[in-house]
């Protein structure tokens, strides 16, 4: 049934969007929530976005794609929503997500337990590892899609294994950490946790100052940074926020309009 309205999908957007020739990547944006769009996925893509969020939970022997347990349905998994046509899209584009060629990033924000979620994850992965960034003892292979965990991630799991086909979130806490980059290939964390400012009149001097210094930690240490809960609203604060970021170099912005975001970076500068 999943993969009947993956295609449905498809044809949708093939016969109403722009092709994906036409689409321009947008190496800055990130679905957050991506799977409340519809269709999941699918949407972003029509709209550039490079890196999309989906939250799992682990049900039985299935990695169910939901914000809340009582929104779980069997059917809606991390294969069906999210693997599968990412890796139909890769083998048309050539073993890219976009033509061309672009990062792309796979947020899984894990919602049940961390360790037996990401043992499960991590099994299920490794049947797509031919599209997937990897990592070992010879250190890291890019592919067409690095994927992230977020949210419940089992750090000394993750360190210990042989392989990976993910990396970890990091967060603020873990920016002057030693682990390499192949680990934590991101920091991501909570804009408010960190600045005052939401947009409305300049950005205070010691907050923007603050915002460079992450990013040039971050960046010297080979890995992004990604502000959730930054304003979402369509206003002027909303872009004065997504323009500092810009500004500072913050490699994501977090978005559940993917439209406005779209329209932002294509003015503004992907």
């Amino acid at each position: 049934m999943v993969r009947i309205a993956w295609i449905a999908g498809l044809l949708l957007l093939m016969q109403s969007g722009p092709s994906q020739q036409d689409v321009i990547p947008l190496l800055r944006a990130h679905a957050h929530n991506d799977y409340l769009h519809d269709p999941p996925l699918l949407a972003a893509l029509e709209h550039g976005f490079a890196s999309v969020e989906a939250d799992i939970f682990l049900v039985g022997d299935r990695l169910c794609v939901a914000h809340d347990p009582n929104k779980i349905s069997p059917e809606r998994t991390l294969p069906s929503l999210y693997l599968d046509p990412l890796r139909e899209r890769v083998k048309a584009n050539e073993g890219h997500v976009y033509r061309g060629g672009s990062r792309f990033l796979l947020f899984i924000d894990v919602k049940s337990a961390a360790e037996p979620t990401y043992l499960k994850l991590h099994e299920t992965l490794a049947e797509y590892r031919d599209m997937l960034t990897k990592s070992g003892l010879q250190g890291r292979k890019d592919g067409a899609v690095l994927v992230v965990v977020s949210g419940n991630r089992p750090l000394e799991l993750m360190r210990s294994q042989p392989i990976r086909y993910a990396g970890y979130d990091g967060r603020l806490t873990d920016l002057d950490s030693d682990a390499p980059a192949d680990l934590i290939p991101l920091i991501s964390d909570q804009w408010s946790r960190h600045f005052t400012w939401h947009g409305e009149g300049p950005m205070p001097p010691q907050e923007r100052q603050k915002l460079r210094d992450i990013v040039q930690k971050a960046h010297a240490k080979g890995r992004l940074v990604r502000f959730w809960a930054t304003p979402d609203l369509r206003s002027a604060a909303r872009e004065a926020v997504w323009q500092g970021l810009l500004t500072a170099g913050v490699d994501l912005l977090n978005t559940d309009d993917l439209k406005g975001l779209q329209e932002f970076l294509l003015k503004h500068g992907r």
